[in-house]
């Protein structure tokens, strides 16, 4: 459906059409109709769906630009998320001139306490942050009209059910609400019931939350070979823009510092950083200025990033709405993407139960051998020869290279050029990353979502899969892409031996 049969004004419709949209995703074409008519609502969907469009056009749409008071609160688990949705609600509604502001903590709170004496219509917040300004009084919320929860579930998760229930009793009884959460435990639920008047649902079904466009893959591996496996899958396949999923803070800092240690252009982000660090990584990222960024699910959750070609779960989810999270960040807009989760032995019931969850069955990988790996880069190099030859200009140097040629043999010289930009084996510079508490084991005959805060288990599995990669232009040393986090996640299997998958860059 397109946004114009929707409902909306032309001057949002001249926003949407100039952010490169034309038509609406399943939770906004279900979504916007409802709220436009001033109806409660709560969206089961993955972050990617098109949820801050979905809450934000009917939002702007209904704002009243003549009154200075705060009309819509939209309250995100992370500083990440609260600052994008900030940001497109201004792009949506810079045509209607709509005033948005985004608090959170971790930033100078007199700086936000100025900017908000220009009166925004639209609040984004923390649930802390908030909080804060509303015990201190500026921020009031006596004539709201609309509030939104988004990522609930990633606010329940965080501690944050307290706060936002202390938000919403500072709001007028007579307010719509709407309600965002990629699952619906028993106390979001409450939520609704308590604090909702006869909310629709709208529901993207979880077989549309994976993509065809993600290929799913998965290697067995002991947790003391998972780096070196896994700088060896980047060799070989050749990533354009990855995210590498970790389980904790400690992970994500060990992880990033030991993948520019053996020359890849990666960075970490999470909770223990501070608000500008963070900010400059992302948009760096997003810029492609750094090839790898490493970061636990809160840290991510959110991010909308264009162009993320593989995303890496070093530690498998706990959770498996975990990993749709994690894979939804690529395969966006079209595009190819790939997933590869790292799984220990005892592991393999999570991978399971993602599998039952995604209905897409994972291929099982053998790791690439150092031989395979070497191939990676030398592949890699001769792409960025070829790039090197095409921007440079010749005359200026075809003296000094007359005079090296008369030198040395030509070979001699290639050769030189392929090992700088190539580095030495994987293993040549020593990585120590600190073991994690394995999983709790999980019980037969159930999912067990319930146990997901708890620490380590699994199962057995057979191995399986051969592996055959192929790479092309893998940039390195400077030139390759890499909060605050809890949960990890993950199947698989009976592929035979034989089976061997080419799942290089595409």
């Amino acid at each position: 459906m397109k946004f114009s049969e929707l409902g909306l004004s032309d001057s949002l419709l001249k926003a949407i059409k100039r952010s490169g949209y034309e038509e609406a995703t399943p939770i906004q074409e279900q979504t916007i109709p409802m709220v436009l008519d001033g109806q409660d609502v709560i969206g089961q969907a993955q972050t990617g769906t098109g949820k801050t469009a979905a809450f934000g056009l009917p939002i702007i749409e209904h704002i009243d630009t003549e009154n200075p008071d705060i009309q819509a609160l939209i309250i995100s688990p992370t500083r990440e998320l609260a600052i994008q949705t900030q940001e497109e609600l201004y792009r949506l509604g810079k045509d209607k001139h709509a005033k948005v502001q985004v608090v959170y903590g971790g930033a100078d709170i007199r700086r936000q306490i100025n900017n908000l004496k220009n009166h925004p219509q639209i609040l984004v917040g923390t649930p802390g942050r908030l909080l804060d300004h509303i015990n201190r009084r500026t921020v009031k919320l006596a004539n709201l009209k609309t509030l939104v929860l988004d990522e609930a579930d990633e606010m329940l998760n965080m501690g944050f059910l307290e706060d936002i229930e202390s938000i919403i009793k500072q709001t007028p009884e007579k307010r719509q609400t709407l309600l965002f959460s990629a699952t619906m435990p028993p106390e979001i639920k409450k939520i609704g019931v308590q604090f909702m008047t006869d909310p629709k649902q709208v529901k993207i079904k979880a077989k549309e939350l994976t993509t065809e466009l993600i290929d799913q893959y998965y290697v067995r591996s002991r947790d003391f070979e998972k780096f070196d496996i896994m700088t060896r899958m980047i060799d070989v396949q050749d990533p354009d823009l990855t995210i590498v999923f970790g389980r904790t803070k400690r992970r994500v800092d060990e992880l990033s510092k030991g993948l520019i240690a053996r020359g890849y252009n990666a960075a970490g982000i999470h909770g223990d950083l501070t608000q500008q660090r963070r900010t400059q990584i992302m948009n760096r990222f997003k810029a492609g200025k750094i090839d790898i960024l490493v970061a636990t699910d809160v840290a991510a959750r959110g991010l909308d990033i264009s162009g993320v070609t593989h995303v890496y779960n070093y530690d498998i989810p706990q959770d498996p709405d975990s990993y749709v999270h994690r894979i939804g960040r690529t395969g966006r807009a079209g595009h190819h993407g790939v997933s590869l989760t790292f799984v220990t032995p005892n592991e393999m019931d999570y991978l399971r139960e993602i599998e039952k969850l995604t209905k897409v069955r994972m291929l099982p990988l053998k790791p690439p051998s150092e031989e395979e790996a070497f191939k990676g880069q030398v592949a890699s190099a001769l792409g960025q020869i070829e790039e090197l030859i095409n921007r440079t200009d010749n005359e200026k140097y075809v003296d000094e290279a007359n005079e090296l040629l008369n030198k040395h043999e030509a070979v001699d010289l290639v050769a030189a050029l392929l090992n700088d930009i190539t580095r030495d084996d994987a293993h040549a510079v020593p990585v120590k990353i600190t073991p994690e508490r394995p999983l709790p084991r999980r019980k037969h005959g159930g999912n067990d979502r319930n146990r997901r805060y708890s620490r380590n288990g699994g199962h057995g599995g057979r191995n399986g899969g051969g592996y055959r990669g192929n790479s092309n232009n893998h940039r390195r040393g400077g030139s390759h892409r890499p909060e605050g986090g809890h949960r990890s996640d993950g199947h698989g299997n009976g592929h035979s031996n034989r089976h061997s998958y080419n799942i290089h860059k595409r």
